[in-house]
């Protein structure tokens, strides 16, 4: 049994179609031929080349090495790895059979296998740095083997994916493919990672809420924040300007647990809004949250956001220079830059 990396779009635009529709499709756009009915790679090469005229030669042959084995390769009983951009987690999914084509798409949807999804919102935390060194390659589909990755993500299953426990990395964050094209790491994702480690360490429990009311407070809020137990519906309350009486009104909710928040918790905050006077609501959830929570409350969109830890992370970021020197010195980042890599 092999395991597969299958991203669901570089933005995570092909998430919520991936789960809801128990398959990965290849999300190339305008590849409208029959994958099945090629000889060799050679041929997809040829038939890529033709596609995208544009498209540099060793672009062809990247693309290709990781188009060819989604219908030529994976098979039954495999699983397939599924990263989200959209939520710190990943989903695992078995295949349950062969290739499919759909001549009518519609674009880029003519490239699908089906999965029965046997992990679902894992935490990125529960996978040692190495593991996720290979998940975060900069290839949309490639076989996972690295570190004896097949045999390690196989032992979690089979413990009900429970954490791995931890060991540090001690390769090279890079990987080669059969044809000895690179597949280097998204070192964005992988920084994010090492970050996420660093908060869930130093603000366990309640302290995450200090650090979301510091980034509140960042962008200008005046805030009160319940002490640790019972809240009573609010774990903080934020109000614009310098006395905290202007609009907008936050009721704040902080989950730090890693277990996606589902939508009857979130009801709950729409209810203290009401309680405390508010007049938006703001839910953080540090495991995310479940699926249909999004689409659920579209009716409430003028009324509540959800913070999982990528919109959390990314509020953080573009507050830090503005947050406390003490909650600094607990966290100490560091800006850099790095070339953006142009092609997959």
């Amino acid at each position: 049994m092999a395991i597969w990396l299958v991203r669901a779009g570089s933005h995570g635009e092909y998430e919520q179609k991936f789960i809801q529709e128990n398959r990965v499709y290849v999300t190339w756009d305008g590849l409208d031929v029959d994958l099945s009915m090629l000889h060799d790679r050679k041929e997809l090469v040829d038939l890529m080349g033709r596609i995208y005229p544009d498209a540099k030669p060793k672009t062809i042959q990247n693309w290709a090495s990781q188009v060819w084995p989604f219908a030529h390769e994976i098979k039954q009983g495999d699983l397939v790895v599924v990263p989200l951009k959209s939520q710190p987690v990943i989903y695992f999914g078995e295949v349950v059979g062969d290739y499919h084509f759909e001549p009518e798409g519609p674009d880029p949807y003519y490239h699908w296998r089906p999965v029965k999804w046997v992990g679902e919102a894992i935490p990125r935390s529960n996978f040692s740095q190495d593991i996720l060194y290979t998940f975060g390659a900069f290839m949309t589909i490639c076989r996972v083997q690295r570190n004896d990755a097949e045999a390690r993500i196989n032992a979690m299953r089979a413990n009900n994916w429970q954490p791995e426990s931890l060991r540090a990395a001690t390769v090279q964050p890079t990987a080669t493919d059969e044809e000895g094209i690179v597949a280097g790491p998204d070192l964005e994702e992988l920084a994010r990672d090492q970050i996420a480690r660093a908060i869930e360490a130093k603000f366990k429990g309640h302290d995450l809420t200090r650090l979301v009311e510091a980034v509140l407070q960042a962008q200008g809020y005046t805030t009160y924040r319940s002490p640790e137990g019972a809240d009573g519906g609010a774990d903080i309350l934020a109000g614009a300007g310098p006395h905290g009486f202007g609009q907008p009104r936050l009721c704040v909710e902080v989950k730090s647990g890693s277990t996606p928040t589902d939508r009857p918790t979130v009801d709950k905050l729409l209810g203290a809004v009401t309680k405390f006077g508010a007049t938006e609501g703001l839910f953080v959830s540090w495991g995310g949250f479940k699926p249909n929570v999004q689409k659920e409350l579209a009716a409430s969109f003028f009324r509540v956001r959800l913070w999982s830890q990528k919109e959390l992370l990314e509020q953080l970021f573009s507050t830090y220079e503005e947050l406390d020197a003490d909650l600094k010195a607990e966290l100490p980042l560091k800006r850099i830059w790095t070339v953006t890599p142009q092609e997959q």
